[in-house]
């Protein structure tokens, strides 16, 4: 069979048509790419496309300049700034017009304390000399300029609070809504200030006149913060605007600095369900999405930036098709963060929620600009330094023990972060009547008596917040060149009751002039506490309860007891002999040689003895260890909402456990003894509180051991928004039933007979002066009632009344916030009205004063309220004392002296070293009058041995 033929291809080598052909086909692709390529008449872009061309080379420029914003990092400030600058603040209709020089000045600058007088002149709100004070044939004034003699008084900077919540009035404070969640950082706290909050002008007065505000803790992501100054009105116009407010007002927004108010640990957690595990998930997922965000902004500008130089309409069209530069309102803060253009502040209290939020900074590349409360970071602190970031601590000087996270703070605190090197910032939070930006300064001055020397105390609330939150271009000195805020005092500024004179803010004066009095003594600051070695604390302390414990204590400045003796408390240099827990000799030095055979010696430098204090408290003190823990004591529902029967209500004396660091802190401030309240419903208001009993804070033995001093002290009512229970849904139901329970139980054998007929007193926790009047009808009515008002902060507005109607009080409201409404015409006190606590003693009006509040871990400031008190109401050493002892005794029938038998006992006494109406004063021993025993030799915080050394 033959083969067909095969189809080969034609050899492109050998053939020469196939050669021909592919030489054609080249020259024609040559030719034609050269006609492409010469210059010659082609199609122009008709007049819409460059429009638009032109439109998206304009957006490209807008989007560029984003760009650049983007890059940004905030100004380093110049520090110092220089003297020539100006204020931005500053107008030429509603800025200070008038210069000032404060002449013969002692001046706190915001490093230290300049060792001779100084004359300050302040010009257009600004600070811009300070010099050596001048002859006084130089002292004359030129014309369009006011000079005022200080005489040596105290000057400083403004105080900055660098955590505040004032402003928000209505409670624009946590945005807690399901749609967002726990991260908030894309609201403001810009968008809801009020600027008709009277509480600027109240902290303004105490010298505070910088505020950062921030959004509250509930969610980890905030929102962000804004600095303010604390001049309400003081724009173009005066009027109520946000703008004139900020302390950025007269700089373009964008060169304004940003902060972030974050949380970790339990306040999201309880909110929102999550673990700290899940916390941190949440947290860490946000910031990978700004990471990611970043990244891509990074790389669209740097294309953004090739097609602006090429001019490529191509190219710069590709570049806006998606909407240009990628942008995400919701995560434009978060980028910010990770630029370096956001200072973030951290509440944290725990060691481990400040090591895992320094985590996650390294993680993602954020720098932490303070941890606020961080009431454990004394335990840690070379952690914190060890992360490099500078972290200023923002803490509380004492306001502890409410919550878990808050149980393992320390009044050393401040001391031993400052000794570690971190930076220490104490702040007010301003978030309750019981932490009030007002006496910001005496957060300082307790940290320093606790052992923070004087210069860092003072910058504690000045040069350091401000360098915090990186304004120390601005304020936190008294430095040419920096803004002209300043606070003239009329004392030192540490110590106890110091109140403005003056307080300038951008150079303008916000009170009246009080400059005119001489001083007689230039300020000094008062001395800390003395700090005892371990060995002779130890030394001391081993003879109590020995046959050998017989103490002869040498340097008694004052004594305030009452005995057979009759000592004066203005008598000088006495020594006394202590045996077994009795007075055995009490007189001038030298008097008790024979007493003191083989006594142990205590020689102190400033000796006072003082009587037993007596606390009332509502906080819970020895009912529960911590106070929003119900579970840590015997806080639940209390009486039962709907019944008034006596054999229902609660008995304080059932429910106690006499244990908690407030215990120890009560000890430490010379409380012998506490009426304690049972405790209100956990978040429920209640009318009928229930019977409160006195107990010892000291000595080892247990309720069945006669730590009960009395059983029942008084019948606890309550008035107001905190006794709205469904049985009294307001002050006309809570009257009439008060009035039915008394009426109706007169003489009956039951706890409302006896309130009927007198023999137990009838306390009511009332705040209103209205519902005060209400309260003294009743009395009227019922002569034979021993009313008693508890917190009674409008009291003073019918002082009056209360005298003539002999109802006395336990008065809580010794540096008065008007914190709600049902309080808010309380007088403020000095330096804007004069103290409330001087009306109630015009009026003749018998009272003690007590605390209120979260918890009590301020209760060894008892005696400080008092002797701010003696300051404020003008008050002898004397009467301040009884406010915190014999007036309490009187007025709940806990007896008095040894004569007339302070709960059927002997009178209770303490030894202090220093003077306990002022800072630094420090228990020696305690005496326990009963038992005629010594059962307290220098209480301090325990375990000292846990302290960071």
């Amino acid at each position: 069979m033959g083969s067909l033929p095969s189809a080969r291809s034609p050899n492109l080598a050998t053939d020469p048509r196939c050669y021909l052909a592919l030489c054609l086909v080249l020259i024609a692709l040559l030719v034609q790419t050269h006609w492409v390529t010469l210059p010659g008449p082609r199609a122009e872009p008709g007049p819409a496309v460059l429009r638009l061309q032109q439109h998206q080379a304009a957006q490209l420029e807008k989007h560029l300049q984003k760009c650049q914003v983007l890059q940004q990092s905030p100004v380093v400030p110049q520090v110092p700034p220089p003297a020539t600058r100006t204020n931005p603040r500053w107008t030429a209709t509603a800025g200070q017009n008038q210069t000032i020089i404060l002449r013969n000045a002692t001046l706190f600058d915001g490093d230290r304390t300049i060792d001779h007088a100084v004359d300050i002149t302040l010009h257009q709100g600004v600070i811009t000399h300070v010099v050596p004070t001048q002859p006084i044939q130089d002292l004359a004034t030129e014309p369009g300029t006011a000079g005022f003699q200080l005489n040596g008084r105290f000057v400083t900077p403004g105080l900055v609070d660098m955590h505040s919540h004032h402003l928000d009035v209505t409670d624009d404070l946590n945005e807690i809504h399901p749609d967002s969640g726990p991260l908030t950082p894309f609201v403001r706290a810009l968008d809801s200030l009020k600027t008709y909050d009277e509480t600027t002008t109240m902290f303004a007065s105490g010298g505070v006149t910088s505020s950062l505000i921030l959004p509250g803790s509930a969610n980890i992501m905030g929102g962000e913060a804004v600095m303010v100054k604390n001049r309400l009105n003081s724009g173009e116009n005066a009027e109520q605007v946000v703008e004139d407010l900020l302390l950025k007002r007269g700089i373009p927004p964008a060169q304004r600095r940003r902060y972030m108010k974050m949380a970790c640990g339990e306040n999201p957690k309880g909110l929102y369900g999550h673990t700290r595990m899940g916390n941190a998930f949440v947290f860490r997922k946000q910031m990978t999405e700004a990471q990611r965000l970043l990244q891509r902004q990074d790389s669209w500008c740097l294309e953004a930036a090739a097609a602006h130089e090429t001019g490529n309409p191509d190219a710069i069209a590709q570049l806006l098709a998606d909407g240009g530069l990628p942008e995400d309102l919701a995560l434009e803060s978060s980028v910010a963060m990770l630029r370096g253009q956001i200072g973030i502040n951290i509440h944290c209290y725990e060691p481990e929620d400040m090591e895992a939020m320094i985590r996650h900074s390294e993680e993602f590349g954020f720098r932490i600009q303070a941890f606020h409360h961080a009431l454990e970071a004394w335990r840690v602190p070379e952690m914190i330094k060890a992360s490099g970031q500078n972290i200023t601590i923002a803490i509380f000087s004492h306001f502890a023990h409410y919550k878990h996270e808050a149980y393992d703070a320390s009044l050393y605190a401040g001391k031993i972060l400052s000794e570690h090197g971190l930076s220490v910032a104490y702040k007010s939070d301003a978030s309750s009547e019981f932490l009030n930006a007002k006496y910001l300064l005496s957060q300082a001055a307790e940290g320093h008596s606790f052992g923070l020397p004087e210069n860092e105390a003072l910058k504690s609330v000045t040069s350091i917040p401000a360098t915090s939150v990186g304004l120390n271009d601005r304020i936190g000195y008294a430095k040419p060149g920096y803004d002209a805020d300043l606070v003239i005092w009329d004392a030192h500024p540490l110590s106890n009751g110091a109140t403005p004179l003056q307080v300038y803010i951008d150079g303008q004066p916000t009170l009246k002039d009080t400059l005119t009095d001489p001083l007689s003594d230039l300020p000094t600051a008062p001395s800390m506490r003395p700090d005892v070695p371990r060995d002779q604390k130890a030394d001391t302390c081993r003879h109590l309860g020995q046959e050998d414990g017989k103490f002869l204590i040498t340097g008694i400045q004052k004594s305030f007891l009452s005995t057979s003796d009759a000592v004066l408390p203005t008598v000088d240099d006495l020594e006394m002999v202590l045996d077994s827990g009795k007075i055995t000799c009490l007189g001038p030095a030298g008097h008790c040689a024979a007493a003191a055979t083989n006594a142990v010696p205590i020689q102190l430098d400033n000796g006072h003895l003082y009587p037993g204090l007596t606390a009332v408290t509502a906080g819970g003190l020895g009912l529960v260890d911590i106070a929003t823990d119900p579970r840590t004591g015997d806080e639940g529902d209390a009486i039962p909402a709907d019944t008034v029967a006596s054999d229902a209500l609660v008995y304080a004396k059932y429910g106690l456990r006499l244990q908690g660091k407030d215990l120890v802190r009560a000890q430490m401030g010379g409380i012998t003894k506490v009426v304690t309240v049972p405790l209100a419903p956990n978040e429920r208001s209640v009318f009928l509180r229930g019977v409160s009993t006195v107990f010892e804070t000291s000595g080892h033995g247990t309720i069945l051991e006669g730590r009960i001093l009395k059983d029942d002290v008084a019948l606890h009512v309550v008035f107001g928004q905190e006794g709205n229970s469904p049985i009294t849904s307001s002050t006309s139901a809570a009257i009439g039933l008060l009035r039915r329970i008394l009426i109706e139980n007169q003489g009956l054998n039951n706890t409302y007979g006896h309130v009927a007929n007198g023999s137990l007193p009838l306390v009511v926790h009332v705040k209103n002066h209205h519902d005060m009047l209400q309260l003294v009808q009743v009395k009227r009515d019922l002569p034979s009632v021993n009313m008693v008002l508890f917190e009674a902060f409008e009291a003073s507005l019918v002082a009056e009344q209360l005298a003539h109607a002999n109802i006395s009080l336990i008065y809580t409201a010794v540096q008065p916030k008007p914190q709600t409404w049902e309080a808010k015409d309380v007088p403020i006190g000095p330096p804007l009205t004069a103290s409330p606590l001087r009306a109630l003693v015009d009026a003749g009006v018998k009272f003690g004063i007590a605390q209120s509040g979260l918890g009590d871990s301020n209760i060894h400031n008892l005696v400080i309220d008092a002797g701010f008190a003696r300051k404020v109401a003008g008050l002898s050493e004397l009467e301040a004392v009884n406010l915190v002892s014999r007036n309490i005794e009187e007025i709940l029938g806990l007896g008095g002296d040894k004569e007339g038998g302070g709960v059927n006992r002997g009178r209770d006494f303490v030894v202090f070293e220093g003077d306990p109406l002022e800072w630094g004063a420090r228990v020696v021993l305690t005496v326990d009058g009963g038992k005629e025993k010594v059962v307290e030799c220098w209480p301090d915080e325990n375990p000292p041995s846990s302290w960071i050394s």
